[in-house]
């Protein structure tokens, strides 16, 4: 008991230590928010560094770019509006004349990789220069800084250049030890979601379905490696499938580099560049959130209105916040709707999928939405299973060719424990019920075949509906649709081929669109919908989840993302689109 009191003594300190480290937190960010706005000196560079910054589809504009409090939370995270509005307003400054790019190890999906890389090319096209320097470059982080006009490593650095590879983890073996048997209904063979499951490595189906999507975005990296940098594209393949490139030097003469320099070294060649010497005091630089800080608003005075409808996170019934809920979208969709000023409405979907009720439906309201104006669906890095189900009803599909997307297919899990209950823990149950199925899918019982008959049955129904969706959406047949469903995933390139895209391009082409097709191609503002938080009210919103995290992911060391997925099952609450499990892209 005085050890558990100690435990507790610790753990209330800690928060009260952190309540009031919030409130001083606030109180820094009034001061500083009623102080002076950043300002753009002459013959400046803007310094883009995103190191192990995670980037995430949206973040609001007062974010003030500050670290995240010691021992709370996960590491801060850049939204990609942020880092686009910054390119773009130092592409439109005169004063900023480069950019000085450390992003070699960078955490970001594909596609959000190439829409900064777009807007990078543009800046390089208005005839200024990027200078990319790292001690180290990830894949992805090297794809984005090929766009450099310039590109230094440290002369014991790295450059990973060596294709890409995706590992699921596979539970079988656990539940088998732990005596749980899982059961699992599903439609489509490349359904691939409940592998993890049931075995032990990945099945024939998945390998191929993952190595086309995964050759697909590589060829993307490839070649825009290749483009960049001005080299024969045949030989960068040969040199990415070889793993030619091993160390600095081998990055140097493959001439994916253009010097073995030191911090030092690269500073001084900004200042060469911004025609400086090379004993003159401190570059003129400025970060992302100072430099969006200067930028002035983009929206027109007009009554004209895009609703920019932001669907990132899975797909969940109800009111949660940090996800794509169904009430609350459900909402945000019927207001854009009835809004007479709303002209037009993209949906940005960044999800890997989820209930298939959530999916039914914000389907459905979304549906209604394109009956009375033109609805513009834009691709992230992924919209698959559900994702796609809400992508369905939109006039213009548009993605990114290494999108993640398709996956039209459906599955249902359940886990009999009886085993581990009564042999693992010597917990027994009995039981009393009034009908012959009143027990339907109790855990401490297996499942028998008549149940499973009723089971398989809801799958297949719903999967049935999910084809009706694509197929009302994509003016395709049935037949068609089934012909590339099963569950498989795509790349956007071959959604594209497929039927499934309407057009390979960005969020600005998708915007584009959806102008046109509201007839207001120069005379709109975009408003987005849900509306975004505040910084503070983020903060505020998600101190109490960062405790308990922190504690768990110090406590399960290395064991905490194994356990957040297993957590996930508990959130599998009836039939199931969705994604495969820790399908990371390394």
């Amino acid at each position: 008991m005085k050890f558990l009191s100690n435990v507790l003594a610790v753990i209330v300190g800690l928060l009260i230590f952190w309540v009031i480290g919030f409130f001083l937190l606030a109180g820094i960010i009034a001061i500083g928010s009623s102080g002076d706005q950043a300002t753009i000196e002459e013959n400046s560079v803007l310094h883009i560094k995103l190191n192990g910054i995670p980037i995430v589809e949206s973040a609001p504009d007062d974010d003030l770019g500050l670290p995240t409090l010691p021992y709370l939370g996960n590491t801060t995270t850049i939204g990609l509006n942020q880092i686009i509005k910054a390119i773009r307003t130092a592409t439109e400054n005169d004063d900023i004349k480069g950019i000085y790019l450390e992003s070699g190890m960078l955490s970001a999906g594909q596609a959000h990789i190439l829409e900064i890389r777009n807007a990078l090319k543009t800046f390089k096209d208005n005839g200024k220069f990027i200078v990319s320097y790292s001690e180290y470059y990830t894949e992805a982080g090297y794809f984005l800084s090929s766009v450099a006009d310039e590109i230094y490593v440290n002369p014991i650095g790295d450059v990973e250049f060596n294709g890409l590879a995706s590992a699921p983890v596979f539970f079988k073996g656990l539940f088998e030890k732990l005596e749980i048997e899982p059961v699992i209904f599903r439609v489509g063979e490349f359904k691939s979601a409940v592998e993890p499951f049931i075995l032990k490595k990945m099945s024939e189906e998945n390998q191929l379905q993952t190595k086309q999507y995964l050759n697909d975005i590589n060829t993307v990296l490839v070649e825009g490696v290749a483009e960049s940098r001005q080299l024969d594209l045949e030989k960068m393949r040969s040199v990415n499938d070889g793993m030619l490139v091993r160390n600095a030097q081998d990055a140097l003469d493959y001439k994916l580099v253009d010097g073995l320099w030191y911090d030092d070294q690269v500073k001084t060649r900004l200042k060469e560049k911004l025609g400086l010497s090379e004993d003159s005091k401190e570059i003129n630089s400025i970060g992302i959130t100072g430099i969006n800080q200067t930028a002035k608003a983009k929206n027109r005075l007009s009554e004209n209105t895009i609703a920019l409808i932001i669907a990132d996170g899975e797909i969940v019934g109800g009111e949660a916040l940090d996800q794509i809920s169904s009430d609350r979208f459900l909402k945000e969709i019927r207001k854009a709707r009835k809004n007479e000023d709303v002209k037009a409405i993209v949906i940005r979907i960044n999800s890997p999928g989820g209930s298939v009720i959530a999916s039914e439906v914000i389907w459905r309201e979304l549906s209604e939405a394109q009956k009375e104006k033109p609805l513009i669906a834009s691709m992230s890095n992924y919209a698959a299973s559900g994702g796609y189900y809400i992508a369905a009803p939109a006039d213009t599909i548009v993605a990114y060719p290494n999108t993640i997307t398709g996956s039209i297919g459906i599955f249902g899990l359940w886990f009999n424990a009886k085993g581990f209950l009564n042999n693992k823990l010597g917990i027994t149950t009995d039981e009393v019920k009034t009908g012959k199925y009143s027990n339907l899918l109790d855990p401490t019982k297996p499942i028998s075949e008549a149940e499973k008959a009723i089971m398989q049955k809801k799958v297949e129904e719903g999967y049935n509906t999910f084809i009706s969706r694509v197929s009302e959406g994509r003016n395709m047949s049935k037949e068609q649709v089934l012909a590339i469903a099963g569950g498989r995933v795509w790349s956007g390139k071959m959604a594209k081929e497929k039927g499934l895209v309407d057009v390979l391009g960005d969020f600005d082409d998708a915007i584009e669109i959806a102008a046109k097709k509201a007839g207001i191609e120069e005379d709109y503002k975009l408003v987005v919908y849900p509306k975004q938080k505040s910084m503070l009210e983020q903060i505020m919103e998600d101190f109490g989840t960062d405790v308990e995290s922190t504690y768990q992911r110090i406590k399960m060391g290395q064991s905490y993302e194994i356990f957040k997925t297993l957590e996930r099952l508990e959130k599998l609450q009836g039939s199931m689109v969705l994604l495969p499990f820790q399908s990371e892209i390394k």
